[in-house]
């Protein structure tokens, strides 16, 4: 019988599959390169891709101005626009951050806590790359860098999966990530961008445990959800910022000021903004006039509770809603707390495990504050701004961990490690 000439049809969606899967087998060989590379290796690697960078300036930010323009067209405003634009300073920012990982010690390969044993057996553990890491991002172009460069110096693959308001973006800032890896002889499968903007490729990338180690998210709570419920690779998740700073009866006012001023203000549209403002009942009636008249200056809308809106008649009414709101804006929520278990209280309720702050001179408060306070990072007399991988010496980071296992905070270089047990023995057997 003569074979018949009908091609079988697919199921729908199998051919993304199969990309997908491809993509992740591809990038599990090149983990295995990136993981024998030494450090000056890397660090020229991502020398040449700072400078690749900056000769394609140009290039990026034509590119970024077409997903800005389509962005506008369709609605997109507000932090998501902020985030998803790139300018000068954004980019040499990035370059910086490229050079600034070169910089770095190199985690891998350190050995730790090595000790001798009764027979003499040398026993430590030894710091190895994670392997393969799934990105998977809203908006910012900038993480198509630092996930690059943290991954590489890291000795990882890495897989990403940008939105689709920056594709032109992330496209070009893939090509140049790769054309260093080409002068280095090196996989491109090393950097790899997945190139369609379906939806069902993030799901997909999820499943792949087979090749994937870890899977890092960093968007709304939407894709978040998503992933909790669909992979089965294991996720590291960069949670919402509800973001708290507590005014304690013992605070500095002039500090306050400028730390609440600066939490608010300096960036709105970034997870680590304050949205939340809790003030001590004693020092609330000369707090909150002088910063709220500032902050409004500033163009920030108040949300406050009864006892704020007293002393402060312009706020609006704070709803249940806004206590657990991550505006992303320059809108604030206000209340007016009795005292520092009240404080920590409303943290309990409707923090995120971000970054909670109060400011305080009484040393006894700031550090029950920090042993009670369940979050990523917990500040004393500082702006929540500063729970970010440049601003604790990271060099960059890949996202910011609010879970509890393998790693919590921003995810830098360490971060991005995991160990395994070395022995150095001289014969010894077991009896």
């Amino acid at each position: 019988m003569a074979k018949s000439s009908v091609r079988e049809e697919q199921p729908a969606g199998e051919d993304l599959r199969q990309e997908i899967e491809k993509i992740a087998m591809a990038a599990r060989e090149a983990s295995h390169r990136l993981a024998g590379l030494d450090s000056e290796t890397k660090n020229a690697l991502l020398e040449e891709m700072a400078k690749g960078l900056e000769e394609g300036r140009e290039e990026v930010l034509a590119a970024n101005r077409a997903d800005v323009e389509e962005a506008k067209r369709s609605g997109i405003g507000g932090a998501l626009l902020d985030r998803l634009t790139l300018n000068e300073s954004r980019v040499r920012d990035m370059v910086s951050g490229l050079r600034e990982v070169k910089a770095l010690p190199d985690p891998v390969g350190e050995i730790e806590g090595m000790q001798r044993r009764p027979n003499g057996l040398m026993v430590g553990r030894m710091r190895v790359p994670l392997g393969v890491i799934g990105m998977v991002f809203e908006a910012r172009p900038n993480v198509t860098v630092d996930a690059a460069a943290l991954c590489l110096k890291s000795g990882n693959a890495v897989i990403l999966r940008g939105g689709s308001e920056a594709r032109r973006s992330n496209a070009i800032l893939a090509t140049i990530l790769q054309r260093a890896l080409r002068k280095f002889d090196l996989p491109g499968a090393a950097v790899t961008l997945i190139p369609t903007t379906d939806r069902a490729a993030v799901t997909l990338l999820a499943r792949q445990d087979k090749y994937v180690d870890v899977l890092i998210a960093r968007g709304g709570e939407g894709l978040i959800h998503t992933l909790e419920q669909e992979a089965t690779v294991p996720l590291f998740k960069h949670g919402k910022g509800v973001c708290h700073t507590f005014v304690d009866a013992r605070a500095d006012l002039g500090k306050a000021g400028e730390i609440v001023f600066n939490a608010k203000v300096h960036r709105p549209g970034v997870c680590n903004a304050m949205e939340t403002l809790l003030v001590h009942e004693q020092i609330a009636g000369v707090f909150l006039p002088g910063i709220s008249a500032r902050l409004q200056k500033a163009g920030v809308e108040l949300r406050g509770c009864e006892k704020a809106r007293a002393i402060v008649p312009g706020m609006l009414p704070a709803t249940e809603e806004d206590w657990a709101a991550e505006y992303l804006s320059l809108i604030l929520a206000v209340r007016v707390v009795p005292d520092l278990n009240a404080a920590i209280a409303h943290i309990r309720r409707y923090g995120s495990l971000h970054t909670e702050a109060i400011v305080t001179e009484d040393y006894s408060i700031a550090m029950r504050f920090l042993r009670e306070v369940d979050a990523s990072a917990v500040l004393v007399n500082a702006s929540t701004r500063f729970n970010d991988g440049g601003q604790l010496g990271l060099g960059a980071e890949i996202g910011i961990s609010t879970q509890k296992l393998h790693a919590r905070g921003p995810l830098g270089l360490r971060e991005l490690t995991s160990t395994k047990f070395v022995g150095l023995g001289n014969g010894q057997i077991r009896s």
